[in-house]
């Protein structure tokens, strides 16, 4: 009884590892993606073109230039207007002229390439599982706190406790307050920015809101199936510590799914015809005049300790739970 109560309590600081790693991971750059050519060259831009992906936004990847660099030292013609700060070498001596310092948004550079040979918008991308994000991690969350609540009547307590408030806060975020309506005209504004076809658009936009309806009943429709079936099976238990434990597979058959469909689905607004390619998923890769880099970010590190905590929590309890039934009396 002790033994099994020092493994209760392992398979718990493990699961609460992966519960904090797991929303810090929300958080995080996951992905990032970087591309160089030589009208980039590396004194203007050291990282290149660079994005980070997140699971619910593509941030600007780029870092202010330094002050001794080419780019650095050049004079803009704004740079010149009387009310502009002027740098004293004597008395700024110790003055970080770095600090605050604002990179280029290679978000918005990304896309104007990318335009160039008939890309969608990166903020197209993924349009109904960002914004849902957060409310499936809110799913994830409750079965992990289900996983280390003992089991009965407490876990199942848990679990539709949680899983009440996640559901209530999804369609009151969602409908009530009129995110989900905002979110679509966003993504409308933002699918028109090189195609600017509003008949095709609106009927993307009402796809989105109604796949994003669909999405919402899903999962509230998979928090009533755990809840039965962890009240009608012993071992479905287990599926609450798998279901989170995937987050590294989730991200990167979403992100490959959506490269595949930036490369395969470009539009004729494009000024060179290039042929429908898979973009870069791992490593480094050539298109045209530029070198891609596609690498996991600390975020994705995040996940892995996720996968890592409750693979081992996972084994333990499914132990447990094998010893229980040859135990005698079971």
């Amino acid at each position: 009884m002790q033994d099994q109560t020092k493994q209760n309590r392992l398979i718990n600081v493990l699961t609460l590892v992966a519960l904090v790693a797991m929303i810090s991971a929300f958080f995080a750059p996951i992905w990032w993606v970087s591309l160089t050519a030589p009208n980039y060259p590396k004194d203007a831009f050291p990282d290149g073109i660079r994005i980070h992906f997140h699971f619910d936004v593509v941030k600007n990847g780029c870092s202010a230039v330094g002050a001794n660099t080419r780019m650095g030292s050049e004079t803009m013609q704004a740079d010149m207007g009387p009310d502009s700060e002027r740098y004293n070498p004597i008395l700024d001596a110790k003055k970080d002229v770095n600090k605050n310092a604002e990179g280029l948004d290679c978000v918005h550079e990304m896309n104007t390439i990318n335009h160039y040979v008939g890309m969608f918008p990166i903020a197209t991308g993924a349009p109904v599982e960002k914004p849902l994000a957060k409310f499936f991690f809110g799913f994830f969350a409750v079965m992990l706190l289900g996983f280390m609540a003992p089991a009965g009547k407490r876990r199942l307590i848990v679990l539709a406790t949680g899983f009440t408030a996640v559901a209530a806060w999804t369609l009151v975020h969602q409908f009530a307050l009129g995110h989900l309506v905002e979110h679509v005209k966003y993504y409308m504004a933002e699918a028109a920015t090189f195609f600017n076809e509003p008949a095709r658009i609106k009927v993307w936009g009402d796809n989105v809101y109604l796949y994003s309806k669909i999405a919402i009943a899903g999962l509230i429709a998979a928090m009533v199936v755990v809840v039965v079936g962890v009240a009608k099976f012993k071992r479905f238990e287990l599926l609450l510590a798998l279901i989170p434990s995937l987050l590294p597979l989730y991200f990167l058959i979403e992100y490959a799914g959506w490269l595949w469909f930036f490369g395969h689905n470009m539009h004729s607004w494009g000024a060179f015809t290039v042929k429908p390619f898979m973009p870069t998923l791992f490593g480094e890769g050539k298109v045209a005049q530029f070198s891609t880099y596609s690498y996991p970010y600390w975020g994705y590190g995040l996940l892995m300790v996720v996968f890592v905590c409750l693979t081992l929590a996972m084994l333990m309890r499914r132990r447990q739970l094998r010893e229980a039934d040859q135990s005698p009396g079971a």
